[in-house]
């Protein structure tokens, strides 16, 4: 008595399906870009971290890179808490040489804004912001700054309960400070000229 076990046509169909998609798997991968096999070669989570997250922690540990902040992001899931915690227990692991994170500047809404203010002139000095051209004197016609007799009583009273007559106090107080300010400098430059 002899059996001989042939395949019949729907278990040859299911072997040459089952056949050209491991070799689909193996030989036609689509090509990565290195940081998503950088990703995928973790094997835990191949989702990118948070940009704002990143930023969050490195304002909270400046001492730490953003490459190892967006390493263990990307390692425990995006959790700034866990990430926290490793800094503060034993600090964070280096990353492996072959991880390369993305780019922050091109994917950060908060880099974004906040680089919007640096796009502003840098050179904009504190006459020119606070409005104070109008005060400045030439410098031959500069009274000496008042004694603290010649003070409003409302200085020497200390604070006021009106929010609008503190107000004026104080931006006369950073008035003073950057007129003051400027006498010293011109006059440090006049000496040294």
């Amino acid at each position: 008595m002899s059996t001989t076990t042939s395949l019949n046509l729907p278990q040859l169909i299911l072997v040459l399906f089952i056949s050209g998609l491991a070799i689909r798997y193996f030989f036609f991968r689509p090509s990565a870009s290195p940081s998503a096999t950088a990703h995928t070669s973790t094997g835990r989570n191949s989702r990118a971290a948070n940009p704002q997250h990143v930023e969050q922690i490195a304002q909270m540990f400046p001492q730490v890179g953003r490459r190892e902040i967006i390493w263990d992001l990307q390692r425990n899931g995006g959790s700034v808490a866990a990430t926290t915690e490793r800094i503060l227990g034993r600090g964070l692991e280096v990353p492996p040489p072959s991880f390369q994170p993305p780019s922050l500047a091109s994917s950060s809404p908060t880099t974004s804004a906040s680089s919007a203010p640096s796009a502003q002139p840098v050179a904009q000095d504190l006459i020119t912001r606070y409005n104070l051209s109008s005060k400045i004197q030439p410098s031959f016609a500069r009274p000496q700054p008042p004694t603290t007799d010649a003070l409003p009583e409302a200085k020497k009273a200390g604070w006021s309960a009106n929010k609008n007559e503190r107000q004026a106090l104080l931006q006369r107080r950073r008035e003073e400070m950057i007129l003051g300010a400027r006498r010293k400098m011109e006059e440090r430059d006049r000496k040294a000229v």
